[in-house]
């Protein structure tokens, strides 16, 4: 096989794999049960934790916060998806830049740590930077997760209770 093969099969993986993930990401939440509040609360802080530099712990501590918040565990848990391998690079950077900021320090940042562990070999100040930072830039797409996933399940629950009673009809 050459390599004008081997790249146009990659790049075929690649897509599917995208459009694998996407629809079994909607598919998941299509499964999620319970009132609006209490699914977009969820959704919110999986969102939210996604955006901090806590990759090996995003699913726990975001299940953990939708237990203190009262929110879905389940749509916690997808909530983390947001953060992905397209993903996490910027939100590492930005999370660097906005914690240094906020701490006013400088120290110089590389990419290649994926994980909190990695990071705190940069040193307490560069990982304290991250974690403080992502706190900052999960806010926002948390609270835009909160009200999109609330009025999407509010359509739906809309929409199957209209459909109910067309059927009793």
């Amino acid at each position: 096989m050459n390599t004008t093969n081997k790249n146009i099969t990659s790049k075929k993986r690649g897509e599917w794999l995208r459009k694998h993930s996407i629809r079994e990401f909607i598919q998941r939440a299509k499964t999620l049960q319970g009132d609006p509040h209490y699914i977009a609360m969820g959704m919110a802080v999986g969102v939210f934790v996604s955006l901090t530099p806590t990759v090996p712990f995003h699913t726990v501590i975001a299940i953990f916060l939708a237990f203190i918040f009262k929110g879905s565990k389940p749509a916690a848990a997808i909530g983390v998806w947001f953060c992905n391998p397209l993903t996490i690079p910027f939100f590492y950077l930005g999370s660097y830049k906005a914690g240094m900021f906020i701490l006013g320090k400088s120290i110089p940042f590389d990419q290649k740590y994926e994980s909190i562990t990695e990071l705190m070999t940069l040193g307490m100040d560069v990982t304290i930077a991250m974690v403080v930072g992502g706190f900052i830039l999960g806010i926002l797409p948390g609270i835009a997760a909160y009200f999109v996933t609330r009025g999407i399940f509010k359509h739906i629950q809309l929409r199957k209770k209209s459909d109910s009673l067309q059927n009793c009809q």
